[in-house]
């Protein structure tokens, strides 16, 4: 398993974890609004196919610490729609990813159980760009090390800190177009 996000075909990044189990634990913080608003984004999400989605981001839940200059336009929160291509509980999720914007992404997680712990796969197709894939990769990378945190009990790291980090390392890692 790589330690950081990879590139598998030229619009997508893929990024995986094990993590703590059970299953339906995983799994009920990637589908609940209330679990899913402590590392990603709360929201409504209607779990079958068609069904609507919608992710109110609050970074400033998720960080203490002060909101970088450059995303100040998001310090009052922001929101994503979507739309659910796939939902088999408590196995695989997709969804469609900032509808509003014209041209949406997809993400899809897949979960499997390895003994007491889950690996969770994150595949987020249909990113154009590379400055997309940068920012998407050490995007998941960050929330997925909060949800990581969150369900190991322990304090979660800084949102802004980490993903300034984890912005630069893709920025190297990841091939120019």
């Amino acid at each position: 398993m790589a330690e950081h996000g990879v590139v598998t075909e030229p619009q997508t990044v893929r990024l995986e974890r094990v993590l703590p189990g059970p299953l339906e634990r995983v799994w009920a913080f990637l589908t609940d609004p209330e679990l899913r608003g402590k590392w990603l984004a709360a929201g409504d999400m209607e779990l079958r196919e068609g069904g609507s989605v919608e992710l109110r981001f609050q970074h400033a839940h998720l960080s203490h610490e002060p909101v970088p200059q450059r995303y100040q336009v998001m310090r009052d929160g922001h929101r994503h729609t979507g739309r659910v291509l796939r939902c088999e509980p408590p196995h695989v999720l997709s969804y469609t990813w900032a509808e509003q914007t014209g041209a949406p992404s997809e993400v899809t997680f897949e979960l499997s159980a390895r003994g007491e712990d889950v690996l969770l796969v994150v595949t987020h197709r249909r990113l154009v760009t590379r400055a997309d894939r940068v920012s998407v990769a050490s995007g998941w990378d960050t929330h997925l090390g909060i949800l990581e945190d969150q369900l190991r009990g322990r304090t979660p790291r800084g949102f802004w800190s980490t993903h300034a980090r984890l912005e630069a390392e893709y920025e190297e890692r990841f091939p120019l177009d």
